[in-house]
């Protein structure tokens, strides 16, 4: 059998992009990806030639039965998403499954993913941490964000920059104002920016300044409550 490689692709610096990672994909037989003219942009400037297959979050349940039987017949596969890590708040959970129910063999390569810099970045703690990816947009918002209220843990979510200011309002509404709280930005680019604080202040920074860019929002737990002393 074939083997199933699953290969981060930089969130924004092409200098993340790994050796390993350039040396599978010109190796694979064909190259999954969420994008092609995004993921063609890449492969060009690598002087990447591999076929490109269209494998996005509409299409992977019509297309995985084929690329397992590729699999199957010893293709090598390649995955790629439009940036950081398949599978993270990416497409890559379902053809991994159906890869690993067939008995083929999957190997993720370490590399390029927003929340880890995000997280580390922030100044909160990152030894404990819960990745909540994009929180719903309708249907159950609420009743999520009131489940993570006494979450202990640092959280990490991913926002569109349209929907930041609500969301961080929300956030406000449910953990308090004075809960802490770090925005990165269009990580490992230019512009790359954190901006912490408590709630109540990243709010106003935004309100004055329009979120631009990919962000990741790193937010404080709830605070482990002091043990009453007994004599």
């Amino acid at each position: 059998m074939g083997v199933l490689y699953i290969v981060p692709t930089p969130v924004g610096n092409m200098e993340d992009m790994t050796l390993r990672a350039i040396r599978v994909l010109k190796e694979a037989d064909v190259v999954l990806a969420e994008d092609t003219r995004t993921s063609g942009i890449l492969l060009k400037h690598f002087d990447i030639q591999q076929h490109l297959m269209s494998h996005h979050k509409f299409n992977e349940h019509g297309t995985a039965s084929g690329i397992v039987e590729r699999l199957k017949a010893g293709q090598t596969v390649a995955l790629i998403s439009d940036a950081g890590t398949p599978g993270i708040s990416d497409p890559g959970f379902f053809l991994v499954r159906e890869a690993v129910k067939a008995g083929i063999e999957v190997q993720t390569l370490p590399g390029p993913t927003a929340c880890i810099p995000a997280l580390v970045s922030s100044g909160l703690p990152c030894d404990r941490f819960c990745f909540e990816g994009f929180l719903p947009q309708k249907k159950g918002r609420q009743t999520h964000l009131e489940s993570l209220r006494e979450e202990p843990r640092t959280m990490v979510f991913y926002e569109s920059p349209y929907r930041l200011l609500k969301t961080l309002q929300q956030l406000a509404d449910v953990m308090g104002s004075e809960r802490q709280v770090s925005v990165c930005r269009e990580i490992s680019k230019v512009h790359e920016e954190s901006v912490r604080g408590t709630l109540a202040e990243v709010i106003a920074h935004f309100t004055q300044t329009e979120p631009r860019g990919e962000i990741v929002i790193v937010l404080a737990g709830c605070g482990k409550k002091e043990k009453t002393k007994t004599k």
